[in-house]
């Protein structure tokens, strides 16, 4: 080690390191929120004179930032349309075991995000892997993880799928005057990309974690049965109940069919579904809504084509009947409660139970909890009456605008070929996509406000800051020259030294500001040793690609922490071995392919 380096660092480097030791023991040792943990470990630099305001508030600003929210709109217009299950159905067939379902999601993911840019092939990729695994009850956080690697792992086998690849490509230009052609890492990313993927797939019973939501532990004490419609077009019609996706659905069951008054219990799996079918389902409320976000699927009673608001502004509200309630002894038909509070009633349950009667058959009776699509503002109207005891509006229960797919899907198109093959750039396009998803309704302004997971980008904003004092403090510089210098002047031991350096900048900091910092010490490195440039630059290029240790390592990480219900350590268990994996193959392959002479 360099005791020179070190002992030059100033008391803010000292500092720095200090506060980032901290972040990784309480992260690691205590459950706690990783934006809060963050976010306090900028406070500190702030206070403590290391940062300045705008320093500290820069990743607010940041371009990678701003695309992650941005895409997270993108991707609620994808779900408002149910394109999602149309991604789902396209690329990801019915799994036997998290295993088989890990090699029928990363395989494809691999091959789609080695000729797009990463960033969008998740966003793409992110509803339907999260619907794809309520639907066969997968934990998905046996999927998010691997999603975000798999995408990241064919990041170097062409040029254009990271901006990683694309920011050392231009730095070569400048240095050299020329830059790399589109496939010149490939055969570096090939075996990079397939020990990765296999990896991942022999090894996620030990390494990923297994974490259900606490509804689908323990269940739900409200019961309700629900009729769906298989419409007259419905790409249901003519498949079996275990193709339809039906058989398996989390928190219901299908309890029975009834085809033209003639009921078919204990329905078989090999049952083939007509259209007209009404299908009697029996699950919790979480289970409804995700019912009616099946495409082909409708309520089944017509009270709904009659409701005054459009049906894309509608929710769905619970609603408890209290003994005031004027129809209370009535069938729900005879009552007339569309035309008494301008809301349908799609469900019932009664003492946590279901009743085992047609909806308009129901007599109401007090405490009833009643499942009712109406414009939201029945929750506002209803919540201070006397006739229900308690109004609750159920959140992302809006119908899907199934009619709308296949736009968000030709918008999804765009963005990526955008993304990918012009000068526009992933934020341009990320924000033109999501621009297009509000303009067409694909999803609503209330939808892409809530869309956005802010504890993730809080969590990367204070990541950003981080990054500006490790590399303001000179931390980030000492540890580059340290690794280079243990190297000793040995070509292969060099090339060890500057993978590694880039790794673990790319973990703390960003890719970009790692290979910032050692694309130039790369060159000097070569230079010095008097030998030739682009193992060194391929080395820069493929560490800076490939960071798994910590959600930090790449924007898609981040993507995934949220919907995946992820803890930090999670990244390091499974990261880590990662990282040596490929840093190993890495040191085999980039000599082959690019001589050390």
């Amino acid at each position: 080690m360099d005791a020179t380096t070190w002992a030059a660092l100033g008391w803010d480097g000292w500092f720095t390191i200090a506060v980032i030791c901290a972040i990784f023991i309480i992260l690691i040792v205590r459950d706690v929120a990783t934006d809060v943990v963050l976010t306090a470990a900028v406070t500190v630099l702030l206070v403590a004179g290391v940062l300045n305001a705008k320093e500290a508030l820069a990743g607010l600003a940041n371009e990678g930032i701003v695309t992650i929210a941005v895409l997270y709109v993108v991707v609620a217009g994808l779900e408002g349309t149910g394109a999602n299950t149309m991604i789902t159905e396209k690329f990801l067939s019915r799994p036997k075991s998290v295993t088989s379902a890990l090699m029928k999601m990363m395989f494809p993911v691999t091959f789609v995000s080695a000729f797009m840019n990463n960033t969008p092939v998740v966003a793409m990729f992110l509803p339907a892997v999260n619907d794809w695994a309520k639907q066969y009850r997968i934990a998905v956080s046996k999927l998010m993880i691997p999603l975000s690697y798999a995408a990241v792992l064919s990041g170097t086998v062409t040029m254009i799928s990271t901006a990683t690849n694309l920011l050392v490509n231009g730095m070569l230009i400048s240095a050299k005057g020329h830059g790399m052609h589109m496939f010149e890492l490939t055969w570096v990313g090939i075996p990079i990309t397939i020990a990765g993927v296999l990896f991942v797939v022999a090894f996620n019973r030990w390494l990923l974690p297994d974490r259900r939501p606490a509804m689908e532990q323990f269940g739900d004490p409200r019961e309700y049965s629900i009729e769906m419609l298989v419409e007259p077009k419905s790409p249901l019609a003519g498949k079996t109940i275990e193709a339809a996706g039906l058989r398996q659905l989390p928190n219901t069951y299908l309890a029975e069919i009834d085809r033209d008054g003639d009921l078919i219990p204990a329905v078989s799996p090999h049952e083939v579904l007509q259209a007209g079918d009404r299908l009697v389902f029996i699950g919790v409320i979480e289970a409804v809504v995700d019912l009616q976000k099946i495409r082909g699927l409708q309520p089944a009673t017509n009270q709904i084509f009659k409701l005054e608001a459009p049906r894309s502004r509608r929710c769905l509200v619970e609603a408890v009947v209290s003994h005031h309630c004027p129809l209370v002894g009535q069938t729900i038909r005879d009552g007339r409660f569309r035309s008494v509070y301008n809301a349908v009633v799609i469900a019932v349950s009664r003492s946590g139970e279901r009743v085992k009667k047609k909806i308009g058959d129901i007599v109401l009776q007090t405490g009833d909890t009643l499942l009712v699509e109406a414009d939201p503002s029945f929750a506002e109207q209803q919540r201070n009456s006397h006739h229900f005891y308690l109004v609750s509006r159920i959140e992302d229960s809006a119908p899907v605008r199934h009619e709308k797919a296949y736009l968000a899907l030709v918008i999804l198109l765009g963005m990526i070929l955008a993304a990918s093959f012009t000068d526009l750039g992933m934020l341009k396009a990320a924000m033109l996509a999501s621009g297009a998803m509000i303009l067409t309704r694909c999803c609503t302004s209330t939808m892409a406000r809530r869309s956005v997971e802010w504890k993730v980008i809080l969590s990367v904003a204070a990541a950003f800051a981080l990054g500006a004092a490790v590399e303001k403090s000179g931390v980030a510089a000492v540890v580059a020259k340290t690794l280079t210098s243990a190297a000793g002047g040995d070509p292969m031991w060099s090339l060890v030294a500057i993978y590694g350096g880039t790794l673990l900048l790319t973990e703390l900091i960003s890719h970009s500001a790692a290979v910032s910092l050692l694309f130039p010490i790369a060159l000097n490195t070569a230079a010095d040793l008097g030998i030739g440039y682009m193992p060194f630059v391929a080395a820069v290029t493929v560490a800076g690609s490939l960071g798994f240790a910590t959600p930090l390592g790449y924007q898609t990480h981040m993507m995934v922490y949220g919907p995946g219900g992820y803890r930090f350590t999670d990244f390091l268990r499974i990261g880590i071995p990662m990282d040596l994996i490929c840093w190993a193959i890495a040191m085999v392959t980039i000599p082959m392919v690019f001589p050390l002479r």
